[in-house]
């Protein structure tokens, strides 16, 4: 296990979509490890360091709003950018043409505390990549709010303020009176794989869901899931 960070995260809204509805965005109650570990990402990425998400306290009360919101409905099909990049094609799309109107159930005002650890990628990581290495940058650059690119809470529209958490104290959870609560089923994380057939490569996509449990506001994270 590596050097363990825990990190205040807020913002005014997010939303963490569920993937079994289709035509309408609908979060789950809480942030996902998935989008836990995105944010953490978005402050320090290397090749050379993985970072797990051990807990989620969850601070704030759940609260859910309902917005509608315009949408492209489709996306530029890589071909075209391709083909584009060699001066082929126009590359373009048109609101116009193209707009849908979604609704949208989010959360509001959330507060979370992320605790994780990163584990060095041996494979990927040089003679003078060290766990202190990695873990010294990520402190200095949460201290002064550096990242790499806006963190944000499940869509990028809706971003989050994060801040080091260093003393001993720390907010205390809304929940933090109830045993436990069943918040269902929850995507974990997405597994990558790539194949290469025929001097192809193809690549899978496979989600992972466990079961989530928020005991007095914290849900402790899986390692690993089969399902």
């Amino acid at each position: 296990m590596g050097y363990g960070i825990r990190l205040l995260v807020r913002g005014d809204y997010a939303c963490y979509t569920r993937p079994e509805f289709k035509a309408e965005r609908v979060s789950y109650d809480v942030i996902t490890p998935s989008a836990a570990r995105g944010v953490l990402e978005a402050i320090l990425w290397k090749p050379a360091i993985r970072w797990v998400v051990d807990k989620i306290s969850v601070l704030n009360p759940i609260v859910f709003d309902s917005i509608r919101r315009n949408e492209l409905g489709s996306k530029i099909p890589p071909n075209n950018v391709t083909a584009a990049m060699r001066g082929g094609k126009d590359l373009h799309q048109y609101i116009n043409d193209d707009r849908q109107q979604r609704a949208t159930l989010l959360l509001t005002d959330v507060a979370y505390i992320l605790e994780a650890h990163f584990e060095i990628n041996k494979e990927k990581a040089g003679e003078t990549d060290t766990p202190e290495k990695f873990y010294n940058m990520f402190l200095r650059r949460a201290r002064q709010g550096q990242c790499f690119h806006t963190p944000y809470l499940g869509c990028r529209e809706f971003a989050a303020h994060f801040k080091l958490i260093e003393e001993e104290g720390e907010p205390e959870s809304y929940y933090k009176d109830e045993a436990e609560i069943d918040l269902g089923w929850m995507l974990w994380d997405i597994e990558y794989k790539a194949e290469v057939n025929k001097k192809k490569t193809e690549f899978s996509f496979t989600p992972k869901f466990f079961r989530a449990y928020m005991r007095h506001g914290v849900i402790e994270v899986p390692k690993e899931v089969n399902i």
